[in-house]
């Protein structure tokens, strides 16, 4: 089952967010204004955090808001 299929069939926000949490990681490449990186891992180092957790965990809530 995949994000789309979940969002179908009403599934509640904590299993979408196991969902989005699960499975291997892989890595990729986003090109982003220095200003917003910077500002990001300023962020991300305020909640005591890394910066790869801090971007997952905005993606997180992002594709689970208003569910």
């Amino acid at each position: 089952m995949d994000y789309a299929e979940l969002i179908k069939n009403g599934a509640c926000t904590t299993d979408i967010q196991r969902y989005l949490a699960e499975g291997e990681m892989t890595a990729i490449t986003i090109r982003i204004p220095r200003n917003l990186r910077d500002a990001a891992k300023e962020a991300s180092t305020m909640r005591g955090m890394g910066f790869s957790a801090f971007l997952r965990m905005c993606m997180i809530e992002e594709l689970t808001k208003g569910m």
